[in-house]
């Protein structure tokens, strides 16, 4: 049996119709980039997210950056974000002219550990970005409060969290923007790079979109120096094909994690996803720490099971952030568990048989 990471070509498939014909209709028209197709897209998930704004954009890296820039961090000031992330979420900081502070991986969740975050603050932060990852939402009433006692900004990445909840509150709704990304492989993805900023703030909001766009909100009037980030129409069309199966796919992640907690639980070498109280977790990867790491990697991968590691490295010991002079001892949770994570097969369309095989495959690898 196969097993692959993901599988995009089956999610097409089972869409097919509604994929094609929203291709069809934009080039159709030649409304490649801008027009009515972005502009009902940015509609749809605003409604669909419960949110005043959605700002499209190119990538969900751009959302980022386009927001701590809008909001004035620039030169000087500091933003504290997770150590555990992809690049994207530090970059951006460092994109605007700040330097990213990092911090260690909460022990059961590896988010964030928002215990160790305000021992960081210093006059020159301006801002905290959780990444909520994995499909799980940081411990927004501690972020929330600290942001509130020293006046921060909160900014939300949710890459990773596209209807994820916390306390009944989405991700992306509690601070003062966040970014998405709709790459491929995310829960709701495009079929190439795309992203967006939401926010209920509308000064910021006006902003960040004439930003996006050349400076501009009617083309050729441009009022400031902007860079270009636009969705193109293609893509904004797919996402909108998309979107309506948006929560019928959460749901069907959320079976199948539960379905892999029963046939995963009985082996005492791996630790298996830990579920946040009071929130919903919407398992855009499905991350376990296993012993000897490597080889079962290997293993299943002769086994036709594909697996990734989410990071390899922790964000301040890659080579980019050497001049920060972090060491494996300020973060010794991060560096610990690089050793450890693995990221098994997760997508909507997993068989209750795949997931066997799975569990099967690793129970088999800690019995030899």
């Amino acid at each position: 049996m196969q097993v692959p990471f993901v599988d995009l070509k089956l999610q097409y498939q089972s869409i097919k119709t509604d994929i094609d014909e929203a291709i069809e209709v934009v080039i159709a028209e030649t409304a490649f980039i801008g027009g009515k197709y972005v502009n009902a897209f940015e509609k749809a998930f605003a409604d669909f997210y419960g949110v005043k704004h959605c700002i499209s954009c190119a990538n969900g890296t751009d959302s980022l950056y386009i927001i701590m820039k809008m909001l004035g961090i620039g030169a000087g000031d500091e933003v504290i974000t997770v150590a555990n992330s992809w690049i994207s979420s530090s970059e951006t900081i460092s994109q605007t002219g700040a330097t990213p502070v990092f911090v260690d991986s909460h022990p059961d969740f590896y988010s964030i550990d928002e215990s160790l975050i305000e021992a960081k603050i210093t006059p020159k932060t301006k801002a905290i970005l959780p990444v909520h990852l994995q499909g799980q939402v940081c411990e927004m009433d501690a972020l929330l409060a600290l942001c509130k006692k020293y006046n921060l900004y909160l900014i939300e990445d949710c890459a990773q969290a596209h209807l994820s909840e916390y306390k009944g509150q989405r991700a992306g709704t509690m601070g003062i923007a966040a970014s998405f990304s709709f790459y491929p492989g995310k829960n709701l993805g495009a079929y190439g790079d795309a992203g967006c900023i939401v926010t209920n703030n509308e000064a910021l909001a006006e902003k960040c979109r004439m930003y996006a766009r050349h400076g501009a909100l009617i083309k050729h009037q441009h009022q400031i120096e902007g860079i270009n980030s636009r969705m193109d129409g293609l893509q904004a069309a797919i996402l909108s094909a998309k979107l309506p199966y948006l929560q019928e796919w959460t749901e069907q992640r959320i079976a199948n994690a539960a379905y892999y907690y029963k046939v995963l639980a009985n082996i005492p070498q791996i630790v298996l996803p830990a579920v946040r109280p009071h929130s919903k977790h919407t398992y855009h990867l499905f991350v376990i720490r296993a012993q000897q790491r490597d080889a079962l990697a290997a293993y299943l991968k002769e086994k036709g099971i594909e697996t990734v590691i989410h990071y390899p490295v922790p964000l301040p010991l890659m080579k980019a952030y050497e001049y920060l002079h972090y060491t494996e001892k300020d973060i010794p949770l991060a560096a610990a568990y690089k050793h450890e994570i693995l990221s098994i097969p997760m997508f909507p369309e997993l068989t209750y048989d795949q997931m066997d095989y799975v569990a099967h495959a690793i129970q088999s690898f800690y019995s030899k």
